[in-house]
């Protein structure tokens, strides 16, 4: 048996197009069950899952009391029966095949966990809208991130979202660290590489994500993301991608070098000279999203949403190593 399982909070915008699409899935019924977990939303969502389930018995809804991910994804594969089990997101539409494409990679290739490729598309029809879909997707936003930015054949990879796991997996590394708020799929992920496994990209399948709809929400996302990367790392034992590292070296090179400037007009120089190369690049990348998508309001938003992205990380980098050498906790609030 195929178990689904889907952590959701406040998804009444995109549930709907969601389980349409899980419906929609080539994989035989009579060997499926989706299960979505419900950090106790607020809106509609409930009441929208709720029309689904009474039609269709193999579609469940339970109980996120914590209203956090980790907590949610590890009920749902506890409540589950299936021998392989797919973390999925409200958020994102599935092809057909999702179910069967990824049942079958993960068999043929003797994977411990494969993924497809993260197709990311604007929530809206706005330019700062467009802007947020297209630095989520962009090289320059997101490094060698290939789940976001794409490859040309099957890839082992470091981590992949929505990933489709063989059960015997969690028996052997455990679930998901309750503890992580963000990067709760990449230390997973680390865990089954540290213990031998394999992780595959499956570039022939893709999903479609709706990106969030404010600079804000990004913002805080982003600095989440840096946030418990540390955490990550000390739980992993060692970094899993050099990736990681560039925004934090960003923030410290932007601070120190502006501080430095004032001492050395050498200094000060170089510093001009990296910050108009970095801008180079931010308006080159903007123009490209323009050729591909017809929005010249681009311009207004992209250059600030790769800075704010890059500075955002960095800084929740520092503040991670911050409250580890000083021992502080990192506040188990929800995220959504």
């Amino acid at each position: 048996m195929l178990s689904v399982v889907c952590p959701i909070y406040n998804e009444e915008k995109y549930i709907a197009k969601c389980i349409d699409s899980l419906l929609l899935q080539d994989y035989p019924k009579d060997d499926l069950e989706i299960i979505f977990v419900d950090g106790m939303s607020t809106d509609k969502t409930r009441e929208i899952i709720a029309t689904y389930t009474e039609k269709y018995p193999f579609i469940k809804l339970l109980d996120n009391q914590k209203r956090i991910v980790p907590y949610a994804m590890n009920a749902g594969i506890k409540a589950s029966r299936g021998d392989v089990i797919i973390r999925l997101d409200g958020h994102v539409e599935y092809p057909v095949n999702y179910f069967s494409a990824l049942v079958k990679y993960l068999k043929e290739l003797g994977a411990d966990n494969v993924g497809a490729l993260c197709e990311t598309l604007p929530c809206g029809p706005s330019s700062k809208e467009y802007a947020i879909a297209e630095v989520l997707s962009s090289s320059f936003g997101m490094g060698n991130s290939y789940f976001r930015i794409g490859c040309d054949e099957v890839k082992q990879v470091d981590t992949v979202p929505f990933g489709c796991f063989k059960r015997e997996v969690f028996d052997k590394v455990g679930l998901y660290d309750n503890e992580l708020i963000r990067n709760q799929d990449d230390e997973l992920n680390g865990r089954i590489i540290n213990n031998g496994g394999k992780i595959y990209l499956i570039p022939s399948i893709f999903t479609k994500y709706y990106a969030r709809d404010k600079i804000s929400k990004v913002r805080k996302m982003f600095y989440q993301y840096g946030l418990y990367k540390p955490l990550v790392n000390k739980k992993l034992g060692t970094p899993a991608t050099i990736r990681q590292f560039f925004p934090l070296l960003f923030v410290v090179g932007l601070i120190v070098g502006g501080v430095l400037s004032c001492l050395s007009w050498v200094i000060a120089a170089m510093y001009v000279l990296v910050l108009l190369i970095y801008l180079f690049l931010s308006f080159y990348f903007t123009m490209k999203s323009i050729k591909k998508t017809k929005k010249w309001g681009l311009l207004l938003y992209q250059p600030l949403l790769y800075f704010t992205v890059h500075v955002s990380y960095g800084w929740g980098y520092i503040v991670g190593i911050y409250k580890i050498l000083l021992h502080k906790p990192f506040n188990a609030e929800s995220n959504r």
